[in-house]
């Protein structure tokens, strides 16, 4: 009988992701196609893995004053706690105080898809979220601060030279509000940003896997969006 390897399971789940990748890369000649390609590998990977309160979508993100947010790749969501607004065929729209997390993913990294996406992450994070006090056995709880939405890039390759050097952080640095906090290169690594604001890079045999597993834990440390005001939604009803 053969034994079970966690780190051939571990292994297995990046190739997959990265084979995935490269033959959308490859395959297809339209950058659009391309890029839809590679989105719904990542959609797939965290739809498949993710525990089963969070979902993940191609979105728009809506605030109760009625801003929406700029088309988002891959948000990751709420579920357990929160209504989705609008959903019809392939267009979803979600409440702001879903949101977990926001990534944009693309084909490779560069400096001009880096500060694409992070429009992209600036958009979801400017717009305004309710959180109403929370009703508990031992009575109301204070109302929650939002936490800060995770926001990040998802790419195969990286189209600098080394991919994941000095030009990655430096460009990673230049930008505040829409700063990204995690990203994968599933060819080369991931990076990320700790809550005092430093990068680091990571260079991973297995990035895909590292980078889910460091979303969860991300996740985790967020614990739960916090009680969404569906009455001021309701309010555009009048």
């Amino acid at each position: 009988m053969t034994a079970w390897s966690l780190s051939q399971l571990l292994a297995g789940l990046h190739e997959r992701i990265e084979q995935e990748l490269a033959l959308a890369r490859k395959s297809f000649g339209h950058s659009g196609t391309k890029g839809d390609a590679s989105q719904d590998v990542w959609l797939q990977l965290l739809s498949h893995y993710l525990p089963e309160r969070y979902r993940a979508a191609s979105a728009h993100i809506v605030d109760s004053k009625g801003a929406f947010s700029d088309q988002i790749d891959v948000v990751v969501y709420d579920r357990q706690y929160s209504p989705i607004i609008f959903k019809m065929g392939e267009q979803i729209i979600l409440p702001a105080e879903s949101v977990y997390a926001v990534f944009e993913a693309k084909q490779a990294i560069n400096l001009e898809l880096l500060r694409y996406a992070t429009e992209k992450v600036a958009s979801a994070r400017k717009l305004y979220r309710t959180s109403l006090p929370i009703p508990s056995a031992g009575g109301m709880l204070p109302a929650r601060e939002p936490s800060r939405i995770i926001g990040g890039l998802l790419c195969f390759e990286s189209d600098w030279s080394p991919p994941l050097g000095d030009p990655l952080l430096n460009a990673l640095r230049q930008n505040h509000e829409g700063s990204l906090d995690l990203g994968c290169v599933a060819a080369h690594g991931i990076f990320a940003c700790d809550q005092k604001g430093c990068y680091s890079i990571t260079p991973q045999g297995k990035p895909a896997t590292a980078f889910l597993f460091e979303l969860i834990a991300r996740l985790q440390a967020i614990a739960t969006v916090g009680m969404i005001d569906v009455r001021a939604y309701a309010a555009w009803l009048k």
